[in-house]
């Protein structure tokens, strides 16, 4: 039986969370994608606090098309980290392939500042 987009979602994030945790010293990025919006957010898994999040559905983030807002999202999750002095990040794509808005907030976060 074929798996469903979300089962199949399912599977792969799980298989990436086994490997990929965050800590004070390098925390997880981890991006979350809906349909119109997208979301960052920097986690410590050991203490399961969230350091820092932007998503498109902040006030300063306006764009046109939603590649715009990856890339702004990207730049605000970086600025963010670095005023919370957070230089490396495990990135987590959440399950969803490294393409599109995923790729292009990936990108905009490194072209900010941030190494992974």
């Amino acid at each position: 039986m074929a798996l469903s987009k979300l089962e199949r979602r399912q599977r792969i994030k799980h298989r990436i969370r086994k490997i990929v945790t965050g800590t004070a010293e390098k925390p997880r990025l981890s991006v979350f994608r809906s349909n119109k919006e997208i979301y960052a957010q920097l986690i410590n898994d050991v203490t399961g606090v969230t350091i820092a999040s932007a998503s498109s559905r902040d006030k300063d983030i306006t764009s046109s098309s939603k590649a715009e807002a990856a890339t702004a999202v990207g730049k605000s999750i970086a600025d963010k980290a670095t005023k919370a002095g957070v230089k490396t990040v495990a990135f987590d794509r959440n399950g969803y392939l490294y393409h599109g808005r995923v790729k292009v907030l990936a990108e905009a976060a490194r072209e900010a500042g941030l190494k992974f």
